[in-house]
């Protein structure tokens, strides 16, 4: 039976040829995952690089109610990995039986039974194996005994090291800027453009409307100046609300995306990612359609301002 989950981009056979190994959830592919893939493949020499995540995230199996929000979906983790440089991406299906292997095992029936593995480099603060109770010393004691290298990278940072809670803390308190330092990019939400109210249209700001997901990490309620990115890579600027636009009395909350001054896109239907650059206040319910739209008017000179367009 395979451990691997079958998704597109990752792969899942058994190799017969030797790898370096980078592991770790890699929820964002921050700037300490890139850091460590790219010490990865700077020690890989000549072998290839293979990136091992897990899905779902282990919390949510061990401990449901601590599981972390998601900074990505795993398509778009995958083609992060990509882009940082590993050769191939491995997502391990993780379940109640393998959070209760031992590290050994782990060892054992992932790194060598599955991959051939000669190199293994992670985070220093990687753990693994049941009730994390390995780590990189014992991965090192395992290397020595079965005969791969083990390297254990610091993930930058300065006094605070890079990290996914780092970047939902700051996703949560709306500072949009700070968590793309540590990203690397502006944070981005994903998902399939669907019918509003189109009331934006009738105010002359139409919006690619997208429900929020509340597994992932989305901002506090307000308005935002970023990008909507389509599928073929076009990105263009806009104005972005969250919220459940409480002037006309709405209960879903959604990532709604005024793209400046087009009026003429029919997103419908279409997956789009949403990057966040900067948030530019916080949500208000109005008295009134004409004083919203005055706000709106000034929402979009301060956007261009916030993207420098």
């Amino acid at each position: 039976m395979t451990i691997w989950r079958d998704f597109p981009g990752a792969s899942t056979a058994p190799r017969t040829d030797p790898a370096a190994v980078t592991v770790g959830n890699f929820d964002g592919v921050h700037r300490g995952h890139q850091h460590v893939i790219a010490r990865t493949r700077e020690l890989a020499g000549s072998l290839p690089v293979i990136a091992i995540t897990f899905e779902p995230h282990p919390l949510a199996v061990v401990a449901p109610d601590r599981a972390p929000k998601r900074l990505t979906t795993m398509r778009r983790r995958v083609e992060l990995l990509h882009a940082a440089g590993v050769d191939e991406v491995r997502i391990l299906d993780f379940t109640r039986e393998m959070a209760a292997w031992s590290p050994q095992e782990f060892v054992d029936r992932v790194l060598l039974d599955q991959l051939h593995t000669h190199l293994v480099a992670v985070g220093d603060n990687f753990r693994f194996g049941r009730r994390a109770s390995g780590d990189t010393t014992f991965l090192r004691e395992a290397g020595e005994r079965a005969g791969f290298a083990v390297d254990g990278l610091g993930l930058d940072g300065g006094t605070e090291p890079f990290s996914s809670t780092l970047v939902r803390r700051y996703i949560a308190e709306g500072r949009l800027r700070e968590a793309a330092e540590v990203l690397g990019r502006p944070h981005e939400i994903s998902g399939v453009v669907r019918k509003g109210d189109q009331r934006g249209r009738e105010l002359g700001y139409p919006t690619a409307n997208v429900p929020v997901d509340e597994a992932y990490a989305v901002p506090p309620d307000g308005v935002y100046a970023g990008w909507v990115v389509r599928a073929h890579g076009e990105r263009l600027p806009a104005a972005i609300s969250v919220g459940t636009n409480p002037t006309f009395d709405g209960v879903e909350r959604r990532v709604e995306s005024y793209v400046l001054d087009r009026t003429d896109l029919d997103l419908y239907g279409e997956e789009i990612r949403v990057e966040l650059v900067d948030r530019l206040r916080g949500m208000v319910r109005y008295d009134g359609i004409e004083p919203l739209i005055a706000q709106m008017a000034d929402d979009v000179v301060r956007t261009r301002a916030a993207l420098g367009i």
